[in-house]
Formats: C-alpha cells, structure tokens, sequence
C-alpha cells in the first residue's frame, strides 16, 4: 500500500499527559488517531503526579507558560491528591489542582459542552439541545488559603491598601474551641472578561445566557459578579442579544437548577469556578457519560486549552495494572485534542488541519451510533442488537479504521 502523506500541523501544539487509565487512553490516542496522519510538533509535558512531585510542581507552571507561548494546549486528565493519595503515590505533599493552577495563570473561562449521540437519549427527558456550561475559571476556592484553627480564638479579613492608608478589616468567627477558616477571592478584571466571554459565546450560538449565583446571601462576593454582569450586558450587550433574539437574565442558582431540568436545554449556563465545576458533572451525566463532556478554556489574552472533562478512572487503571481488560471510555480525550487541533488549525490559516479535526469528530460519533461502544454508553444506549461493548484499545481501533476510510477511501 503506498505510503500517504501526512498532514501537517504548522505550529507547536502544547501537550499535558497525565495520570492513571486517562494517560494509558492518551497513548492509545496518538498512537491510533493522531501520529499516523499528522506531522506535528508537540512541546510535552508530563503532568504526571510523581513528576509534578519531583519537580515541586514546576512543571506544571512550565506547561502553563508553554500555552502562553504557542496559544494552545490539550491536557489530559490528572490527579488532585488527596491525603490517600500522599501515600500511595509516595508525595512530598498534597499538591494543589493543575487545573487550577494553570487557570489562575491563564484568567478565562471554561466552557463545557455534552457530545451527543443520536442512540444516547439525556436522562432528563424534557432535554432537547446540548446545555454548555460557562465555568468562570480563576479564583474562589481553587485559589483559595485555609486554616486549621487549634483552638480558641478571633479569627479576621484584613486588607492593607498598596497606597498606603489605613488598613480595613472584617471579623470572620470567634472560635470557643477548634474549627477551621478558609479564604478566597476574585478580581473584577476576571470577572469582567468572564462576562464578556460568555455573552461573546452566547451571541456567536445564538443561545440564551443565563448567569446565577446566591447574591441574596453573599451579599458582596456573589453580589459583585451579578453587578458586572448586568453593567457588561446594559452596556455592550444588551442591543446585539435583542437584535439575534436570545436572552440574558439572572436568577439565584437554586431557582437556576430548577428551570435547568425543566428545560429543552440549548442554553449557555454561567456559573462561578466551584459551581460550575458541580453543575458540569451533573450536565454531562445526564446526558449520558462523564466522558461525553468537551471542555475548553478560553482566556482573554488569545490562549486556549482544551481538555476531558472528567476524573482520572482510578479504578478501571487498577484493573488494567492487575492484567484484567477494561472498557474505559475515550471520547472526551479524543475531543480535546481535535477541539485543541482545529483551533489550531483556524489560528494558522490550515484548513486541512480543521477538516481532520471534523473527520476524527465523524468517525468517534458514527462509532457510537453504529453500536460500538464503552461499557459506560452501553448502559445507557438505546437497545439495538447492533450494541456490542468493546474494550478500551479495540474502541479506539474501530474510530481509527472509520477515519483511515474517510481521509484515504
């Protein structure tokens, strides 16, 4: 068979790999979907849990700074480690997020879309269009310092103005006994380019925006976001939204999720880091899989960094470390790197890069639909006697063989 020329991808695309069965998927990937049809140059990065320990979790930053440089990067899915996981990995330390250190680096806002199938119906049955989810991606909890109080005390806030002046403070708790604190914050240029980022993702998709917190009880913190939202969209937004014939209204997040589920979706929903993260999970299980989930953060300054929406699957990895087969779902993997392609692909002006972005789009979704699929989908899919559960490898072959046939016939 004569040999095919590969495509070529003209800048260097920023690459993470990972942890646990995520970074076995992440091999399979390349290995079957990528490096066989395309000529590109990767700046790697090896997010993996004992190399950020190594490293003191510079590497991490590294990766953070490599996307500034080139625009965008495609991360796999990595380990937060908890105390358990000190000790079983052998840490010097629990370290924080990745992802929530490269978001604080790069400020935007993550946007979180289900893949849909046509044999894969959302559980909520009045679900008719995907819900894409705007996750603002700085601050709060994931940048956020915490205190182990060891016994009575006068915990407090206090901000000292660069300027000079006299400092302002605000009591937090008094403590009879043990307890502990915790503090977070935001800045009201992040808030603002969340802002705009989603009324600019709303208006290209023409989808409604709906933003929600819980100003009633936060009456400053929460307060502040639903401020600059409104200010943003009364000054630069509300004019092109009547003109495309979407809206944009706030509601508190507990009303929010209950118009969500009786909803027929498509809608873009923004939320703050924490409940968009929560809200983000929920979405893509209801619409069939945590791994039917893209995700993409989108920052101000031009950088992008796509990556799956979902955990590490610890223990599908044990299985596989213990020899036993597994059937690991891979298509949030392989939509974050055809998601980080085609943008690639439009920033360099190479359409036949974008168009391989679309064909392996193609083929992962035709695979589904033609009944070959993960034991996760499975559980879920519409019964046909087409449906057969395939393993993790041999999933990932058979999208591989769809788009050998649609690039090469």
């Amino acid at each position: 068979m004569a040999l095919v020329k590969k495509i070529e991808v003209k800048t260097t695309v920023v690459e993470m790999d990972g942890d646990e069965m995520t970074r076995i998927m992440w091999r399979m990937v390349k290995d079957h979907l990528l490096l066989p049809f395309l000529e590109m140059d990767l700046a790697a990065y090896d997010l993996h849990v004992k190399h950020r320990d190594d490293t003191d979790d510079q590497v991490t930053v590294e990766a953070a700074r490599a996307i500034m440089k080139y625009g965008v990067g495609v991360k796999c899915a990595t380990i937060t480690p908890t105390e358990d996981r000190v000790k079983e990995y052998g840490l010097k330390k629990a370290w924080k997020s990745p992802n929530g250190t490269i978001r604080s680096m790069l400020d935007g806002t993550v946007f979180r879309t289900p893949i849909l199938v046509r044999n894969i119906r959302p559980l909520v049955t009045t679900w008719r269009k995907p819900i894409t989810i705007g996750r603002h991606a700085y601050g709060d909890v994931y940048s956020g310092v915490e205190l182990a109080v060891p016994g009575p005390g006068r915990a407090q806030i206090t901000f000292h103005p660069a300027a000079g002046g006299p400092a302002t403070a605000q009591a937090i708790h008094t403590f009879t006994g043990a307890g502990i604190v915790q503090g977070t914050h935001n800045t009201d240029a992040s808030i603002e380019s969340f802002a705009r980022a989603c009324f600019t993702y709303a208006l290209d998709r023409k989808i409604d925006l709906w933003f929600s917190t819980k100003d009633t009880i936060s009456k400053v913190y929460d307060a502040r976001f639903r401020e600059i939202f409104d200010r943003e969209y009364e000054a630069g937004w509300k004019e092109k939204f009547r003109e495309a014939g979407i809206e944009y209204f706030f509601t508190l997040i507990d009303d929010a999720v209950a118009r969500i589920i009786r909803s027929e979706g498509g809608v873009l929903w923004a939320l703050k880091n924490y409940d968009g993260d929560v809200m983000s999970d929920m979405v893509a299980t209801a619409f069939g899989s945590l791994a039917m989930m893209t995700s993409v953060l989108v920052s101000p300054h031009g950088y992008y960094e796509y990556e799956a929406a979902h955990g590490t699957v610890q223990k599908h990895y044990y299985k596989h470390v213990a020899g036993e087969e597994t059937s690991t779902n891979s298509m949030a993997l392989i939509f974050a790197w055809t998601g980080g392609l085609r943008k690639r692909g439009e920033l360099d002006g190479t359409p036949e890069v974008v168009a391989f972005a679309d064909a392996l789009e193609a083929a992962a979704l035709e695979t589904v639909e033609a009944g070959v699929m993960t034991g996760d989908l499975l559980a879920v899919a519409d019964p046909s006697p087409d449906n057969r559960k395939v393993s993790t490898e041999a999933f990932i072959l058979a999208i591989a063989e769809r788009l050998r046939q649609k690039l090469h016939g």
